[in-house]
């Protein structure tokens, strides 16, 4: 089952040797067969929220969500059940400066 783990409140500043642990656990991940994708996203400051309402777009610079956590990016794995997806989210070294989210994707079709 496909799962994302979702990294909140992480920034590249916060990480004094730079992606060097990040790059390690992913290829822990990939020796392990169960990575499939990952990204870093630019900080919030640069989002862009869109939403319609009665059929007008409404644009706002900047997160929706008015909150200290924010989306820093997303592991997408393929594991054999929650157990080995807390497992792997417990080893990632960003864990340790914010948290992980671990959400189920819905498979459709």
């Amino acid at each position: 089952m496909r799962y994302m783990l979702l990294i909140y409140d992480c920034h590249r500043e916060q990480m004094p040797d730079g992606y060097d642990q990040v790059q390690a656990y992913i290829k822990d991940l990939k020796d392990r067969g169960v990575f499939l994708a990952a990204d870093p996203l630019h900080l919030p400051d640069t989002a862009t929220t869109v939403r319609v309402r009665d059929d007008d777009t409404l644009i706002t610079d900047g997160p929706f969500a008015e909150t200290h956590e924010q989306l820093g990016g997303y592991f997408i794995l393929d594991c054999k059940d929650l157990d080995e997806a807390i497992e792997l989210a417990a080893l990632c070294p960003l864990a340790k400066l914010g948290s992980v989210e671990i959400r189920p994707v819905l498979e459709l079709g």
